[in-house]
């Protein structure tokens, strides 16, 4: 029966990773190196671009970044822009990781990935100022930075914290959730349904803070966290929930950004001139600004 569940969830993935590659215009990834991550398993290594400023610092104060996904769609490399603008402008190193996807390898391989990312980060300071460490994430790859800073590194680990309109609560079921924006585009129920359960093995409880960071702790978190949702996203309300939590803790500086208009992943292939365009300006330039004064 275990196989037959895979099986099944299997297809779908490779049916939506087929959709989603039809007819999108993909970035063309410009990093300055590619490098190779050894996993804790030592057959194999981990992929991630690398970004650095010019001049670059020795070391580096260092973002490491995760992009989206939906836990399933390879789209490694989506986040060039952001990774660029950041490196451009902020004297930070960017590391843009590479993790792998469900339902091929489920929880906790992407999270193992990215703690692994990390890890080979603060184990090279003398490339890298780990006084100095920022972790971000779109999408997926929020909820990736978010459980990895709430439940694996001590929360000093990281500076700074930069979500963009993560998934937080995979416990709660998605035709539960709706969008602040009633007229807004959610991500459709059985979609998301398919997302969390090639994620999630049936062994694992989704309230698991280190699958659903909305039942971390929240003075678990890092000090200094931005937060961007989208009107249009039906997670913006779980996501604005963590954050009101975590800004409860003394000493946080928690900024939250809903952006009016837009829907999930609105600055990927946001058309020029569009509302969504002006919200990805405005996104990254907040992005840029917590990183310049941490």
């Amino acid at each position: 029966m275990f196989f037959l569940t895979y099986l099944y969830y299997k297809v779908l993935a490779v049916l939506i990773r087929a959709v989603a590659s039809r007819g999108k215009r993909r970035p063309i990834s410009s990093p300055d190196d590619v490098v190779s991550i050894q996993s804790r398993e030592a057959a194999r290594t981990i992929k991630a671009h690398v970004y650095r400023s010019a001049p670059a610092p020795n070391p580096a104060p260092t973002l490491i970044n995760f992009h989206g996904s939906g836990f399933i769609v390879p789209m490694h490399g989506t986040d060039d822009e952001f990774c660029r603008q950041v490196s451009r402008e902020t004297g930070y190193t960017v590391i843009d990781v590479q993790y792998r996807l469900a339902p091929e390898h489920p929880f906790p391989a992407a999270l193992h990935d990215t703690e692994d990312a990390v890890n080979w980060v603060l184990q090279r300071p003398e490339e890298f100022d780990t006084s100095r460490l920022a972790i971000s994430g779109f999408s997926a790859g929020g909820n990736l930075a978010l459980a990895l800073s709430a439940n694996v590194f001590p929360r000093e680990t990281f500076r700074s914290l930069l979500a963009f309109y993560p998934p937080v609560d995979l416990y709660t079921e998605p035709g539960l959730k709706t969008p602040p924006d009633p007229a807004g585009k959610p991500l459709p129920a059985a979609l998301a349904r398919v997302f969390d359960r090639c994620y999630i093995p049936a062994s694992y409880d989704a309230r698991d803070p280190r699958i659903s960071p909305f039942y971390a702790q929240p003075d678990r978190f890092p000090d200094r966290i931005l937060l961007v949702t989208a009107a249009g996203d039906n997670l913006a309300g779980e996501a604005e929930a963590l954050a009101a939590k975590i800004g409860k803790e003394p000493g946080r500086e928690i900024s939250v950004h809903r952006m009016e208009g837009c829907n999930h992943a609105f600055d990927k292939n946001a058309p020029e001139g569009s509302i969504s365009a002006d919200a990805k300006d405005k996104a990254y330039a907040m992005a840029v600004t917590m990183l310049s004064h941490s």
